[in-house]
Order: structure tokens, then C-alpha cells, then sequence
């Protein structure tokens, strides 16, 4: 699954644990599931700040300066 997939199964899971016709079981297991879309989301969007960060230290590694006097 994508990012964006998996976001919005989260969004309607929350939908459904909203409703009151959800059972108890249906709740634990949907429940369940968006933790775990949760923890891979969480690592998807470290692993992305993690390489930005590489990224922008390159550049900065790369850039020149220049004293002012």
C-alpha cells in the first residue's frame, strides 16, 4: 500500500469506530489495524525526515562561505 492509501484507511477506520452500530469485535479488530497502519505510517514519514535531513546537510556540507569583514 501507498502513504496516501494507507492514510485514508485510517480516516475510515476512525469513520467507523465513530458509528454506533460498530460491534465491540469489529471496533478491537478495526482498532488493531489502524495501529499498525499507524506504527508503518510513522516509519514511512521518519524514514522520509531522514533523508531530507541527509539532503540538506549535503547542501550545507556543499555550500561555500564567505567572511565578511
Amino acid at each position: 500500500m501507498s502513504f496516501e492509501s494507507d492514510v485514508k484507511r485510517i480516516e475510515e477506520i476512525a469513520q467507523k469506530l465513530n458509528q454506533m452500530e460498530t460491534s465491540l469485535e469489529e471496533s478491537l479488530s478495526l482498532f488493531e489495524e489502524g495501529m499498525r497502519l499507524s506504527k508503518a505510517l510513522e516509519n514511512t514519514l521518519s524514514e522520509a525526515k531522514r533523508k531530507v535531513e541527509v539532503i540538506l546537510s549535503e547542501d550545507l556540507t556543499e555550500a561555500e562561505t564567505t567572511v565578511l569583514e
